[in-house]
């Protein structure tokens, strides 16, 4: 079993896959300057937290885009507070599983396995027991109504981290889609479909079985 540095990991989850969102580090600073925002956008935003954070379980598939062409397609299992599960379609051989503490990356073709501290990633966002997009260390730099659609964009204090947008339904206020824009201005598009909310979940499924390396046999 090969275990990656964190620095390494970082930079190959942010060149690959649902993993750059997944990953991207939180360095937004809390003494960014907020985005000014109207009335109108702060009920929207209190509105989306409120529909987060009574938002107990979630499975779904999803279909992932990429702007240089890449596509995959999965399942998403999402269990607040603190877990997560993505499972890839075949021939992709990818696993990430938020477990409460670690967000840990499971290539199973290369039999390598990173953890990361959850709450240094941005899966944290929606994996945190209280939600709150206005306050804290996130800023939001845009909020966007449109006829049945509710877009609400995450941006970086500094020019590394990108951009994340979460795109929600508003009849009824569901979570559709997020859009990561990575430094290199390369967009990752999640779509998900069939969604199913609030339903018993394994809670083995936010596990990692991790093999013992052949020299700790027998100790």
């Amino acid at each position: 079993m090969k275990f990656l540095s964190e620095k390494s990991a970082k930079r190959f989850f942010k060149s690959s896959y649902l993993a750059f969102f997944i990953v991207w580090t939180l360095s937004i600073a809390a003494e960014a300057a907020p985005k000014d925002l109207s009335d109108n956008d702060k009920a929207t935003v209190n509105l989306v937290e409120k529909y987060l954070n009574e938002l107990l379980t979630l499975k779904s598939r999803f279909l992932q885009a990429t702007s240089n062409g890449d596509y995959t397609e999965g399942t998403f299992y999402l269990s607040r507070p603190g877990k997560m599960r993505i499972e890839y379609d075949p021939p992709a051989q990818l696993l990430i599983v938020a477990d409460g503490t670690w967000l840990i990356y499971n290539d199973i073709e290369l039999d390598q396995v990173t953890h990361l501290p959850l709450g240094t990633t941005n899966a944290n966002i929606l994996l945190k027991e209280k939600i709150s997009l206005l306050q804290g260390d996130l800023t939001v730099s845009k909020v966007e109504n449109a006829p049945g659609i509710i877009g609400i964009t995450v941006a970086a204090s500094d020019e590394e981290s990108g951009q994340l947008t979460l795109i929600f339904s508003d009849k009824p206020l569901e979570l559709k889609k997020w859009i990561v824009v990575d430094p290199l201005g390369i967009t990752t598009s999640v779509s998900l479909l069939s969604t199913q909310r609030d339903i018993s979940l394994d809670p083995k499924l936010f596990r990692v079985k991790l093999k013992v390396p052949e020299h700790n046999l027998g100790n």
